[in-house]
C-alpha cells in the first residue's frame, strides 16, 4: 500500500551502458544517495538477442524513504533487477515471465518532493538513453507534471493508510466475529467517518 510508479523499457545503444551509470551516480552522489553498480559494458551482440544471461547491468540508487530505483538491465538490453531476475528469470510461464520486464518503485513515504525529482530524472533519462520507455505515475506527475495533483494523490494515499492503520490498531475484532464480519464491520466504520455512508 503507498504510491508507487511503475516502469519497463530498454536501452537505446548498450555502448550507452558506462555513460548512464556514470551520470546517475554522480546524481546520487550530489544527494548522498546509496547507490550500487553492476556490471558496466553489456556482453558483445548481446542486446541483439530476446535471451539474457545471470548477469545485471547498470546501476541503482536508493533516496531516503523510497525503495530502490533500478537503472539496470538484463543482457537483452531490457530493463530489470536483481530480485525480479531470481524470482522471474526461470519461471518458464509466458504469463509469469512478463513481470521480469516490470519495475516499481514506492514513494509514499519518500515524499512529493523525491517522487517529483525520480520522475524529472526519468524523463531525461528517457530522452537521452532509453527506447520503448514505458512509465505508470500513481501521482499522475509523469502523465501531467501537476505538481497540485501529485501532492493532492499523496495526500489521498497517506490519509488512507493513516486511517486504515488507525481503524485496524482501534478497531478490535469481537470474540464473536468471525474475519469476514469484522472486515465488513471495519469498512462500514472507515465509510462511515469519511461521509460515505449518508
Amino acid at each position: 500500500m503507498g504510491l508507487s510508479f511503475h516502469y519497463n523499457g530498454r536501452i537505446a545503444r548498450p555502448e550507452l551502458l558506462s555513460e548512464l551509470i556514470e551520470e546517475v551516480k554522480e546524481i546520487a552522489e550530489v544527494y548522498k544517495w546509496n547507490y550500487y553498480i553492476f556490471e558496466q559494458q553489456f556482453p558483445e551482440k548481446s542486446t541483439e538477442s530476446s535471451e539474457y544471461n545471470q548477469n545485471i547491468y547498470g546501476i541503482n540508487f536508493t533516496p531516503p524513504g523510497c525503495e530502490t530505483v533500478s537503472v539496470c538491465f538484463l543482457s537483452n538490453g531490457r530493463m530489470s533487477d536483481a530480485p525480479h531476475l531470481k524470482i522471474f528469470g526461470k519461471t518458464g510461464t509466458q504469463s509469469e515471465e512478463k513481470y521480469l520486464y516490470i519495475l516499481s518503485v514506492k514513494t509514499q513515504y519518500a515524499g512529493v518532493e523525491t517522487h517529483k525529482f525520480v520522475i524529472q530524472l526519468f524523463r531525461y533519462l528517457n530522452k537521452k538513453y532509453f527506447t520503448c520507455f514505458e512509465l505508470t505515475d500513481e501521482g499522475d506527475y509523469w502523465e501531467t507534471k501537476d505538481e497540485d495533483l501529485l501532492k493532492s494523490n499523496f495526500k489521498r494515499n497517506t490519509d488512507l493508510i493513516e486511517g486504515f492503520t488507525s481503524a485496524i490498531e482501534n478497531f478490535r475484532q469481537e470474540p464473536s466475529e468471525n474475519i469476514e464480519s469484522y472486515l465488513e464491520r471495519l469498512l462500514k466504520h472507515l465509510n462511515d467517518k469519511k461521509g460515505l455512508n449518508k
